[in-house]
């Protein structure tokens, strides 16, 4: 995946949940089962990769626009993205564009994207699926 960070946290672990391994190696226990997490990743990496970058034809999730998502245990979701470039014309838009996409996720309670460009985008980020997608592989 090119996530940098996928996570839950949690406030108590139930006996059918285990510890998750978070893509920096960071270990956090989830109330969410670990069938039900693994579900809610899946569907929320496909909801993600229904929004495209309209001057791309790339999804933002292959561009590696998003750099961190957290499932709460409430099963809210909170997303850290950036965008190709600060000035994007959609910068305003896309933040929406995600949050209703995540937001009709089987499960999901609500959704809350944050855009950040620390670090900036680059297009090493890039999965082999968009530099084919753009014609750069």
């Amino acid at each position: 995946m090119i996530m940098d960070d996928v996570s839950t946290t949690a406030e108590t672990v139930p006996e059918t949940a285990g510890p998750e391994t978070t893509g920096n190696g960071i270990v956090s226990a989830s109330a969410i089962p670990a069938d039900e997490l693994a579900r809610l990743t899946d569907d929320i990496v496909s909801a993600l990769k229904t929004v495209y970058d309209p001057e791309i034809p790339a999804d933002i999730y292959e561009l590696g626009l998003v750099y961190k998502i957290d499932i709460e245990d409430d099963r809210s979701v909170k997303i850290d993205m950036t965008l190709t470039a600060p000035g994007c014309p959609v910068a305003g838009e896309m933040p929406g564009w995600v949050e209703n996409a995540v937001g009709a996720v089987e499960g999901v309670s609500g959704v809350e994207v944050s855009m950040v460009f620390d670090p900036p985008w680059t297009p090493d980020r890039m999965s082999e699926e968009a530099q084919v997608a753009v014609g750069w592989y």
